[in-house]
């Protein structure tokens, strides 16, 4: 969001999701991730690569 200026208020507008769920995906403190959701963030955002919004990493130290 920050690379493409806007806030998650104003992608929760876009995606007529709830800010809340904007946060949560930002702030990486969802455990699931709900893919219709993901897939409104990344159509608002004008990207086609998963890996532009979600940094997947593993939890084994």
């Amino acid at each position: 969001m920050e690379s493409k200026g806007i806030t998650q208020k104003e992608l929760a507008n876009m995606t007529d999701l709830r800010e809340a769920t904007i946060s949560e995906i930002a702030n990486d403190t969802r455990s699931t991730y709900n893919k219709k959701h993901l897939l409104k963030i990344m159509e608002a955002l004008k990207v086609s690569d998963l890996n532009n919004i979600l940094e997947v990493r593993s939890t084994k130290q």
